[in-house]
């Protein structure tokens, strides 16, 4: 089964479910649905224009990814990233990058790679777009920890990283209010310089200025 796009919906041609899943996980990285907000099956289904099983399937797969919770008997809502939660995955985060990092620096003589590079200057240049949506920031965010993790050449590291994905995601959408685009251009490309001169620590220090952004707004 597929989906055309609509007037009332911004679903590609894609099966239901996936384009469901997409613009579910877009609303909610653009911050138009909040942490915490129940998402009604009733109005989803009508605003798309699908089958009750359609988005029960699509949440689903949104609650796989961290970005969802699912309570029995009392259905979906958007997923939470307390203080506790923020401050549990900085400390996992930072071992994970840290160990990252020094294995990147040390397998490549010191210096940040190529493909690191190129995905701080991917970022930047969505931030120079003129209003970007907040979910292309978060990609483009994603991608260049990924990058840096992946840059350590340790699939055990990579593959644990990847099971942040849903609270890392929660996490920038929380740094929106806080952070200016080019706040956020700029923190990234002071790492890499940092990274070269002061090595895993320069890291340490820029997953704590993001972290106490957030605990600092009262999230």
């Amino acid at each position: 089964m597929t989906l055309a796009m609509s007037s009332h919906a911004e679903l590609e041609r894609v099966s239901t479910v996936d384009a469901l899943v997409r613009a579910l996980r877009r609303r909610i990285l653009d911050g138009e649905l909040a942490t915490g907000e129940r998402l009604v099956e009733r109005e989803l289904t009508e605003r798309y224009g699908v089958a009750r099983h359609s988005l029960r399937a699509a949440l689903r797969t949104l609650a796989g990814e961290g970005l969802v919770e699912l309570e029995p008997n009392r259905g979906a809502r958007v997923a939470t990233l307390t203080r506790q939660g923020l401050l549990e995955l900085f400390e996992l985060r930072a071992a994970l990058e840290l160990e990252a990092a020094r294995l990147m620096l040390e397998r490549n003589e010191d210096r940040v790679p190529d493909s690191v590079r190129a995905a701080v200057a991917e970022l930047r240049t969505t931030c120079e777009l003129p209003e970007p949506p907040w979910s292309d920031v978060v990609s483009a965010h994603d991608r260049v920890h990924g990058a840096l993790v992946d840059a350590a050449r340790s699939p055990r590291i990579s593959r644990a990283y990847a099971a942040l994905a849903g609270e890392m995601h929660l996490f920038v959408v929380q740094l929106k209010p806080s952070w200016s685009l080019a706040r956020m251009a700029e923190h990234h490309e002071r790492l890499i310089d940092e990274l070269e001169s002061e090595g895993p620590p320069a890291l340490r220090r820029h997953l704590g200025d993001g972290a106490q952004t957030v605990l600092g707004s009262g999230s």
